[in-house]
């Protein structure tokens, strides 16, 4: 097959995650991934930087989605609005065929310790992304921080809450219950004032 077919990369992701699911991730190398796409080495590397990438170059495009929901808000939206606009514009990434991939993804990056470093600086990323988006909304950097965090953690409760649901359910429901219980769990650390005497 032509190594230029338009669906290179999603072939490559494919023949990746099945090779990483049932070899090991460190017993699969780059040139079984291509060989069993039918492509060859140098068309994998225009698409990943190396195989690590093959399970996170989606957190690009959810670094993407969750800033430019951001900045989509309404200019007037409070800082959960925007929390949520980011959490919504998530949705487009989170299909049927990716709910998929993302099972075989968390089997491969739960039994090696070297992916699970990358997974954490993407995480940083994403969350980096957020900040930046709130920053530029007039966000001081302690609120912009702490926002990117909830939106991280309401995410990722979504994202396990979405995996164990029915495979036709869509994730936006699970995103807003999240970020709902996130904030609520939030505001009960705020301590009541304290009586006087």
């Amino acid at each position: 097959m032509s190594r230029w077919t338009p669906d290179a990369r999603e072939r490559l992701e494919t023949a990746a995650l099945d090779l990483f699911v049932a070899n090991g991730y460190e017993a699969t190398t780059v040139a079984q991934i291509a060989d069993r796409a039918g492509l060859n080495r140098a068309t994998f590397f225009r698409h990943f930087a190396d195989k690590r990438e093959v399970l996170f170059g989606g957190e690009d495009v959810l670094a993407g989605l969750f800033g430019d929901g951001i900045r989509a808000a309404s200019p007037d939206a409070t800082l959960a609005e925007c929390l949520r606009a980011a959490l919504a514009a998530a949705e487009t990434a989170m299909t049927p065929r990716q709910r998929a991939r993302a099972a075989q993804r968390v089997l491969v990056v739960a039994a090696n310790t070297e992916v699970q470093e990358r997974g954490l600086l993407k995480h940083a990323k994403i969350a980096g992304s957020i900040r930046a988006a709130l920053r530029a909304r007039g966000a001081d950097e302690l609120t912009a921080r702490l926002g990117a965090e909830l939106t991280m953690l309401a995410f990722s409760v979504a994202f396990e809450r979405w995996m164990k649901a029915d495979d036709d359910e869509p994730f936006s429901p699970f995103a807003e219950e999240a970020l709902s219980d996130v904030r609520a769990r939030a505001a009960e650390l705020v301590l009541p004032s304290r009586q006087s005497a």
